[in-house]
C-alpha cells in the first residue's frame, strides 16, 4: 500500500469516526408509536432539530373545562373536522389569563387522540422551522395539531413572518394533515402603541387612508379563520371551578362547602379569578386535607 493509499484509509477512517457522533443534517423521524404528543427541540452547535416525544402528555378531559362552553363547542367541532379529513380552520384563542385556552387544546388531543390527532408543540422562537416540520409530517396518516403557546411577538421578531408565511402566503400550500392552534394574550400579537395612528392621514376630498403599520399589525390574526375569545370569570364560576377539582381530589360535599371562604382569600391574594387559580388552590387545599 503506498502511502497516499494509507493516508486516505486513515482520513476515511477518521470521517466516520467524527460522522458517528455529530447529529443528522437534517430531521429524523420519531418513533411515532411512542407518545401522541410532541415537542420541536433544536440541538445545539447547530444540529438538526428534531421531534421528542412527550412521555407525560397532560390528562386534562374536556369534561374538566367548566364555563367555556361556547370556545369548548367551537375548537372541538373544528377538531372533529379535521381529524375527519374534512375542511377546518387554523384557531387563535386570546383573552385573559388562565381562563382554559391552552388546556383547551391538550383536552383536544386527549379526545381525539384515538382518532389519529397529534400535537406538535414549537416555540415561538422556532418558528422559521415550521417548513421543515410540515415536511416531515406531511406524507404521514396521522393528522397533526402545530401548538404554539403563549405567542406574542415583538417589532422585528422573525417567527412573525414565518408564521404569517405559514398559514396564509407561502407558494407551497399547507399540508391538509397540518393546522396551527395558537394562545396568545394579545388579539393582535403585537404591541399596539398610540403612535401608530400618526400614519393615519385625511386626503382634501375626505377620505382616511389606514396606516400601512396598522395594517401590518393585525394582518398575522387574520390569517386564522377562527378566533376564541376568552374573559375573566366571575365568583360564582371561579367557585364552581374550585369545587370541581376539589372533588376530583376526593374532597367531600361539606369539604367544599367549608373551603369557600378560603377559596375566596386566595384568588384576592392572587389578583386572579382564573380557572388556573382555583386549580392551584385546589391541589392546595386537598394536599393539606390529606391524612
Amino acid at each position: 500500500m503506498t502511502p497516499l493509499e494509507q493516508f486516505l484509509q486513515r482520513a476515511e477512517t477518521l470521517l466516520a469516526r467524527v460522522e458517528a457522533v455529530l447529529p443528522p443534517s437534517h430531521p429524523r423521524e420519531p418513533d411515532w408509536k411512542r407518545s401522541v404528543a410532541f415537542r420541536w427541540r433544536k440541538r445545539a452547535a447547530g444540529g438538526a432539530s428534531y421531534l421528542q416525544p412527550v412521555m407525560h402528555a397532560s390528562p386534562i378531559a374536556l369534561s374538566d373545562l367548566h364555563h367555556v362552553a361556547t370556545q369548548k363547542q367551537q375548537i372541538e367541532q373544528n377538531t372533529r373536522q379535521f381529524v375527519q379529513g374534512r375542511p377546518a380552520n387554523n384557531v387563535l384563542l386570546t383573552g385573559a389569563r388562565g381562563t382554559g385556552k391552552s388546556s383547551l387544546i391538550k383536552a383536544c388531543l386527549n379526545q381525539f387522540a384515538g382518532d389519529g390527532l397529534r400535537l406538535i408543540e414549537v416555540d415561538k422562537d422556532d418558528l422559521a422551522e415550521l417548513p421543515d416540520i410540515v415536511d416531515l409530517v406531511a406524507g404521514r396518516p396521522e393528522r397533526f395539531v402545530i401548538f404554539c403557546d403563549d405567542l406574542s411577538f415583538e417589532e422585528g421578531e422573525r417567527g412573525y413572518k414565518a408564521l404569517k408565511v405559514a398559514l396564509d402566503g407561502s407558494i407551497a400550500a399547507q399540508s391538509d394533515n397540518v393546522i396551527i392552534y395558537a394562545t396568545s394574550n394579545r388579539r393582535h400579537l403585537l404591541p399596539e402603541k398610540m403612535s401608530d395612528n400618526a400614519s393615519y392621514t385625511h386626503a382634501a376630498d375626505g377620505d382616511l387612508h389606514p396606516g400601512e403599520t396598522v395594517e401590518e399589525k393585525i394582518s398575522l390574526s387574520e390569517r386564522f379563520g377562527l378566533w376564541l375569545s376568552f374573559y375573566p370569570f366571575r365568583q360564582d364560576d371561579y367557585l364552581g371551578i374550585v369545587a370541581h377539582w376539589l372533588a376530583s381530589f376526593g374532597c367531600t360535599a361539606q369539604q367544599i362547602d367549608a373551603a369557600r371562604g378560603d377559596a375566596l382569600r386566595w384568588a384576592l391574594a392572587r389578583g386572579s379569578r382564573s380557572g388556573r387559580v382555583a386549580w392551584q388552590f385546589a391541589k392546595d387545599y386537598a394536599g393539606k386535607m390529606a391524612p
